[in-house]
């Protein structure tokens, strides 16, 4: 399995757990990070033992964007192709997870602005502790609201209307508000409720159909370009395929038996030996 140098990772019941860990600089981003979280994302599919992602952040943040120190600064004064390849680099991220066919939950236990708050919106669901807050701040520093991916995901989330404020004005948000525009799925009292409901939900995917998923997660991204004619003729060959795949038959036979389904390679349920 992956031993990451710059974050904690642990692999439990077909959960794999991310866990930002610069508490001290509210998980601040590095070059060092940012490349080993893209790596990791990218590799994530190739573990047959993984069949969800949490994501969070320890202590107080989620995660507050880009270093100040390591990043911001040492960016002032560099060339063109030089920027280019550093944002090319943060948006590397954002596609891997989108990339990755695992579902991804974001346990967003604190503060989720810039880079932070796209991680969020590349995740699949998102669980908000009730202190959590969230802001696209890109203009409040001088640049384009457009970042790593954002004017691609957000409007999907929230619409376009919400994006647009959010994008223009890149004001903070609390989790309230962040549940009422869609941008969260649901809010719990506490950073810990927070990341055990993001568990539990991954925990429940892990034991679902992995291909199933897997399949659903790909036809949300690809489908978001295509005409409906398109779309319905890409399902109807997904769905197809996963009617092939053995965990459909499992599910037929689960139910003739009154019995939950044991789909291919998830872990056991709970109680059993």
């Amino acid at each position: 399995m992956i031993t990451p140098a710059t974050f904690a990772l642990a692999v439990d019941g077909g959960v794999c757990t991310i866990t930002l860990d610069r508490p001290d600089r509210l998980n601040a981003l590095t070059f060092e990070v940012y490349q080993e979280l893209a790596e990791t994302f990218e590799r994530l599919d190739g573990f047959d033992e993984v069949r969800a992602v949490v994501i969070t952040g320890r202590g107080r943040g989620f995660c507050s964007g880009g270093d100040q120190v390591d990043i911001i600064q040492r960016l002032l004064g560099r060339s063109t192709p030089e920027l280019l390849a550093f944002t090319r680099a943060t948006g590397r991220l954002i596609e891997a997870i989108r990339r990755c066919r695992r579902p991804v939950v974001a346990a967003v236990n604190g503060v989720a602005v810039g880079a932070g708050a796209v991680i969020a919106c590349a995740s699949d669901l998102r669980i908000a502790a009730a202190g959590a807050k969230f802001g696209f701040i890109f203009p409040q520093v001088g640049l384009s609201g457009a970042d790593m991916g954002v004017t691609y995901l957000l409007p999907r989330i929230v619409g376009l209307g919400h994006a647009s404020e959010l994008l223009f004005f890149g004001d903070v948000i609390d989790a309230a508000t962040a549940l009422r525009m869609g941008l969260v799925n649901r809010v719990e009292d506490t950073p810990e409720a927070a990341v055990a409901t993001a568990q539990a939900w991954a925990q429940r995917l892990a034991r679902g159909p992995a291909f199933a998923h897997a399949m659903t997660k790909q036809m949300l991204e690809s489908e978001h370009t295509m005409a409906l004619g398109e779309a319905i003729e890409a399902e109807a060959q997904a769905q197809a395929l996963c009617m092939q795949h053995p965990d459909f038959a499992e599910a037929r036979a689960a139910h003739a038996a009154k019995r939950p389904p044991r789909f291919a390679g998830a872990p056991a349920p709970e109680g059993d030996a």
